[in-house]
């Protein structure tokens, strides 16, 4: 397994809070890689570490084979391109302009590959207009454009949809899915939009407290989301009565429903009900979210 960023007992301590303790990450190379926890988790924290822009207070971090500690560890993160936070950008220049800039400041030696870029990111119409009267999705894909200009093969985005309209999220899902396809970037990306993210990931990495509580791929992550039987009932007492009874696995949700786990005969069900005066009045199969693996998963639940 070949990885592109792996991380070893990460720690980064903000005066008495750790912000960072002891994280284990691997980023396996040509993934798409959802790096899931609530805002204030240290998926940032890790980010602005890896970036250069701060320093760990202990363990390390392996970039491209080369851990942190080394002096030429700023080779690795050539290779790197990275929108933190918020994209980097000059409002009063146009997009082209943008991009220009970047490539003098990288010191590259001409704007070969400028046009490409900025077709790339569908920006190539944009014009005379400067960034400032851009959309918001206009903005966070120039920022990657930005972000692109070194030609990285390693792009790290934080919350790279938040914020954006539908169109402006279709727009980036897209772009990251073409980037990763047909220029075989691999993509570390950070988010609390559970369903966008379910759309891109090929792995997870799931982070509360500063701490990596869970490494998955999106193929073991659905055999692991369990199928249930949502059911919708007259009388939820009732209902909750029947299913300690049949000793069925199962979680209370409002509006009458419940979702039911495991294998459960449903003329049965329906026969206990109807014997405490409860009619069942729709049933349907649904599968578990990852929005609800993850409550699952952080509220110590029923995945190990």
């Amino acid at each position: 397994m070949e990885y592109i960023l792996s991380t070893n007992g990460l720690t980064k301590t903000y005066r008495n809070y750790k912000a960072l303790n002891q994280l284990n990450m691997h980023v396996e190379k040509g993934s798409i890689y959802g790096f899931v926890g609530k805002n204030g988790a240290g998926k940032t924290t890790l980010i602005r570490l890896i970036c250069g822009l701060q320093k760990p207070d202990g363990g390390e971090y392996i970039l491209y084979g080369r851990k942190n500690s080394r002096k030429d560890i700023e080779k690795s993160r050539r290779r790197m391109g990275a929108v933190v936070e918020t994209p980097s950008i000059y409002l009063n220049m146009t997009a082209r302009d943008n991009l220009k800039e970047q490539y003098r400041i990288l010191g590259l030696p001409s704007f070969e590959g400028l046009d490409e870029l900025l077709k790339l990111v569908g920006l190539s119409d944009t014009g005379s207009k400067k960034a400032k009267n851009f959309s918001l999705g206009m903005r966070q894909r120039l920022g990657i454009a930005i972000a692109l200009a070194g030609n990285p093969d390693f792009l790290v985005l934080d919350e790279p949809v938040n914020g954006l309209d539908p169109q402006g999220i279709i727009e980036i899902r897209e772009l990251i899915l073409k980037l990763n396809h047909e220029k075989n970037i691999t993509v570390l990306i950070s988010s609390h939009i559970l369903d966008e993210l379910s759309r891109l990931a090929t792995h997870y990495g799931f982070i509360e407290n500063g701490q990596l509580i869970k490494e998955i791929s999106a193929k073991d992550l659905e055999a692991a989301c369990r199928k249930c039987i949502r059911v919708t009932v007259s009388d939820m007492e009732a209902l909750a009565r029947v299913l300690f009874q049949l000793k069925a696995d199962h979680q209370i949700l409002p509006d009458h429903q419940a979702d039911i786990f495991g294998e459960i005969s449903i003329s049965k069900l329906a026969i206990a009900l109807a014997n405490e005066n409860c009619e069942l009045l729709s049933v349907h199969e649904r599968d578990e979210s990852l929005e609800s693996y993850y409550v699952n998963l952080v509220g110590g639940g029923r995945h190990e």
